[in-house]
């Protein structure tokens, strides 16, 4: 069948007119004669049949959609691209060419610099969490902001019984806030070009275990010891964090841990974790109690941490000894008590220009991120007696 355009076909209708001094009549049959050339051409594909190609192609797009997750693999490749782009600029900086560069996410913050892939910012929050284990047990939390503020009830209200016909008295709670500061860790690592060029891959990994580990550590020491300012707030630093006495200068004592524990209110107490270092872990795991058993239970099935009075242990290679004066352990419901602002991913910025007659490349790395005790009344800090 010769194929005949609808402008045609609706224009040999029109000229089919009957009379032409009756408008009315004479497009009532164009359109007469229009579908029945419609029908037609329907019975005509009816009569041939489907067209194969067009079976082959939906079989096609079937096939597709049986394959796992649906066929939607786009995702996966958009993910690949951007890694592979990721290495490109890692190597060549600006001059790895618009398409590469559009491929990346543009950080937001004035320096400019390109956020690492998904893949890469994933293992890097892994060994964030390898490295630095108040991570892992704190709550954490994703900001636009600079910073942010958390209303918090400082008093209760008052109640009191009455009796009949007795007048109620009436009372506030006091409020007040909690604000988080977001705080910058920057810095540069210098990588000969010939390695970036001969590594095939290796050099990305570099920078990622070696800023991973690098900022981790700097994280775990600022969550416990942070003084403010520049820094996290830690919680070791925060006079608010009950104390509670061990009685002795320097030798840890069953009752001291069992005293410690119990200071926390009921609600806390069933989410505690203990916080220690090392060498206060070897100590304790020395101890027993007035029964001749150790208060420290090693975890018997997969899985299971090992545990002091039936809550876990972290060791947290930044808590202070076990000697006079100092607070050599930390206790508490650490998801309810301290909070940690997570404001950007880790962004790198390439710079092959500076030191391009060295043969050298210079790559910025930033993270922005915060932390402060939000509720106090969630911890306890063991604390030593002075010796005389």
């Amino acid at each position: 069948m010769k194929h005949v355009s609808h402008r045609a076909l609706i224009t040999g209708a029109i000229e089919l007119k009957g009379d032409d001094d009756d408008p009315v009549a004479s497009v009532t049959k164009a359109l007469e004669t229009l579908s029945a050339t419609v029908d037609t051409r329907l019975k005509a594909v009816e009569t041939k049949g489907t067209d194969p190609a067009l079976i082959a192609r939906l079989d096609a797009i079937e096939a597709k959609q049986n394959r796992p997750n649906g066929g939607d693999d786009d995702g996966d490749a958009d993910a690949a691209e951007e890694t592979k782009s990721f290495g490109f600029y890692i190597r060549q900086g600006k001059e790895a060419g618009a398409d590469v560069l559009k491929t990346l996410r543009v950080s937001s913050d004035p320096q400019g610099g390109y956020l690492a892939p998904a893949e890469f910012s994933t293992e890097f929050l892994k060994e964030l969490v390898e490295y630095s284990p108040i991570r892992a047990i704190s709550s954490v939390r994703q900001t636009s902001a600079p910073s942010v503020i958390y209303p918090a009830r400082i008093g209760r209200t008052n109640a009191k019984w009455k009796g009949e016909n007795q007048p109620q008295e009436g009372s506030e709670p006091s409020f007040g806030e909690a604000e988080i500061a977001v705080k910058e860790l920057n810095t540069f690592v210098d990588i000969s070009n010939q390695l970036l060029a001969d590594s095939a891959g290796a050099a990305e990994r570099e920078v990622r275990e070696s800023l991973a580990e690098d900022f981790a550590l700097k994280e775990g020491t600022a969550f416990v010891n942070g003084t403010g300012g520049l820094q996290p707030d830690g919680f070791m630093q925060d006079a608010r964090v009950p104390q509670i006495p061990n009685g002795h200068a320097s030798n840890l004592s069953s009752d001291a841990l069992i005293s410690i524990l119990y200071a926390l209110p009921a609600a806390y107490r069933r989410n505690a974790t203990w916080v220690m270092n090392g060498a206060t872990i070897a100590t304790i795991r020395k101890l027993k109690d007035s029964q001749g058993n150790y208060l420290w239970q090693p975890g018997l099935q997969a899985g299971q941490p090992e545990t002091i009075l039936g809550r876990p242990v972290v060791d947290a290679a930044d808590m202070p000894g076990a000697t006079s004066g100092e607070f050599p352990i930390a206790v508490g419901d650490f998801s309810a008590g301290y909070r940690i602002i997570d404001r950007q991913e880790m962004s790198i910025l390439v710079n092959p220009y500076l030191l391009a007659t060295n043969g050298v490349t210079r790559f910025h790395a930033t993270r922005r991120t915060g932390g402060a005790v939000i509720r106090p009344a969630a911890l306890r800090k063991l604390k030593m007696a002075t010796s005389v």
